[in-house]
């Protein structure tokens, strides 16, 4: 059977803009000038979603893709949803990060800007450096990780950029679990369009997809197949429907998210897989069930990096600051 393309989904955030369901993921491969070809491949195959960041160190080839593309007109900036972060070293100057990004991309605007981690980091006036260590190894911190308060100065000031500028049309947060949006929302005017977060079948976090749909936030899934190898994908359900529905494996982990109301990320250095990501496979609700009951039975966790210490995450391994129940 045909199966409707992803591509022509999307999605209203609680501010009245639309988003596209499927985005381009920009976190950088061995060689982060690939990007460039990824976001030519991606725009050309329908995409019109780019999702990067300051940290990733690919705005500058998102931006060189974006402006060959304008030029040639095979789209225009209006038909682009593009998305960059605020990295925690730059928790003292939003603005700056901001700036800084829009300079390396080459445009005048965002349509998403989100606080990439809800923690504060030890950088200079330039972000730098942007994962800050002490003697033993461990990050640097100007604000403790479990109990500060910084992280909600990096919210307000982004409800500023967006309220006084016309630099930011939407905003939002990234990696952040019910205990922070709650502590969020009784500080703040503007709740996030959205947040980022780790999903997939083995992680799927019903509560806090729950807890998101009743505050009018969007999910937005990074790592959709989970990590390095795609584990996501190896799963004999997933193989089992790629089959029944005559699409990839990668399709059916997209579709798990955006038949659900849910924006994914993909991320993928190879262009033939790139053109093969924008199909959606209908699938039933009985189905999706049983992609989300393999997570409940046995959760797994791939991203566990540093940064993520102390926010109470569940499954979060090697947590140094475990919040308690």
């Amino acid at each position: 059977m045909s199966a409707p393309s992803a591509t022509e989904v999307k999605f209203k955030l609680n501010d009245g803009h639309l988003i596209p369901a499927l985005g381009l993921g920009t976190v950088p491969s061995d060689d982060p000038s690939n990007t460039k070809l990824e976001v030519l491949t991606a725009i050309k195959a329908g995409f019109r979603h780019i999702d990067t960041a300051w940290y990733y160190g690919t705005e500058k080839y998102v931006g060189e893709a974006l402006k060959e593309l304008f030029d040639e007109g095979v789209v225009k900036r209006e038909d682009i949803f593009v998305t960059t972060k605020v990295w925690p070293s730059f928790w003292h100057n939003p603005e700056k990060s901001l700036n800084t990004s829009l300079e390396t991309l080459g445009l005048d605007y965002v349509d998403l800007l989100l606080q990439h981690w809800p923690i504060a980091l030890h950088g200079d006036a330039k972000g730098l450096p942007a994962v800050p260590k002490d003697d033993d190894g461990n990050l640097k911190y100007d604000d403790d990780p479990v109990k500060g308060t910084k992280f909600l100065g990096v919210y307000k000031e982004l409800e500023r950029l967006k309220n006084t500028t016309d630099k930011v049309r939407s905003i939002g947060v990234s990696n952040y679990n019910i205990d922070r949006l709650e502590w969020l929302l009784k500080e703040v005017e503007t709740v996030p369009v959205l947040n980022q977060i780790e999903l997939h079948p083995q992680l799927p976090q019903q509560d806090l997809v729950e807890w998101a749909e009743k505050h009018k936030i969007l999910i937005e899934a990074y790592s959709p197949v989970g990590a390095d190898g795609a584990p996501v994908l190896q799963l004999p359900l997933v193989k089992k429907l790629a089959e029944k529905y005559d699409v990839t494996t990668n399709e059916i982990a997209n579709a798990y998210h955006i038949l659900e109301g849910r924006i994914t990320l993909p991320r993928t250095s190879n262009l033939e897989r790139i053109k093969n990501l924008t199909r959606l496979p209908q699938l039933t609700q009985e189905e999706l069930k049983e992609l989300h009951q393999i997570g409940e039975k046995e959760p797994k966790r791939y991203r566990n990096d540093p940064f993520g210490h102390g926010l109470g995450f569940k499954y979060w391994e090697g947590d140094r600051f475990p919040v308690k129940d």
